[in-house]
């Protein structure tokens, strides 16, 4: 099983593709360097974009609480665009909502499909059942960077980013053992979603693609 997702095979930018990242180094089975690894998604606790103003206050949105071994570095900047940031910031809380999901051993956890529905909300649940099949959950610290994002006029937009999951790891419950491995390029993945706001003026996402090794995102 791979620490993060393999629910989708490859990545299609489509619409996203006019998003160019610049190369790496320079944003849902545990980790993906062999094939004893699942895949998921995030929250915790380095540096991250927090919620800004711009993010919806009228709703309440679920409470994120993770284990004290899993953490984040989250290094998308805020761009000033309030419209974008707030897409920034929600696309972070799934990503931290799904781990949460994954620690709680809860393939139907209220707090990712908060960010999420159809086709997203169903790979998550896919992502998350797998955990919970192995009885293991993630643990470490993953890195997301190299973000770009698009806000079209109809209320949706395109993002796309990267993860490096080298230090992310599967930590297994009944024993409690850290499934280490060593680095490959696999560890860097590369995401391309599409996400909309909903009428509470969350940007939830629908559709999430992604691709093992990117060279787009490595070091």
């Amino acid at each position: 099983m791979n620490r993060r997702p393999t629910l989708l095979a490859a990545i299609a930018l489509t619409a996203t593709a006019a998003l160019s990242l610049s190369a790496c180094g320079s944003d849902d089975s545990p980790k993906g360097k062999d094939s004893d690894r699942i895949a998921g998604a995030d929250t915790g606790g380095e540096t991250s974009v927090s919620p800004t103003a711009s993010a919806s206050v009228s709703v309440e949105r679920p409470k994120i609480k993770l284990p004290s071994d899993v953490t984040y570095k989250f290094e998308w900047k805020k761009t000033g665009d309030p419209v974008k940031d707030a897409v920034l910031n929600d696309a972070e809380q799934r990503i931290k909502a799904v781990d949460m999901a994954i620690a709680e051993q809860n393939s139907l956890h209220a707090a990712y499909r908060f960010y999420s529905e159809g086709e997203a909300a169903a790979g998550s649940q896919k992502y998350i059942q797998d955990f919970v099949d192995y009885k293991a959950r993630t643990t470490g610290l993953t890195r997301y960077y190299n973000e770009g994002v698009t806000v079209e006029d109809n209320g949706t937009a395109a993002l796309v980013y990267c993860e490096d999951q080298s230090k992310a790891f599967n930590k297994f419950l009944k024993t409690g053992k850290t499934d280490v491995t060593q680095t490959s390029k696999d560890d860097y993945v590369i995401y391309a979603s599409k996400l909309r706001k909903n009428k509470d003026g969350v940007w939830v996402t629908g559709h999430l693609e992604s691709q093992r090794g990117s060279a787009k995102c490595q070091p």
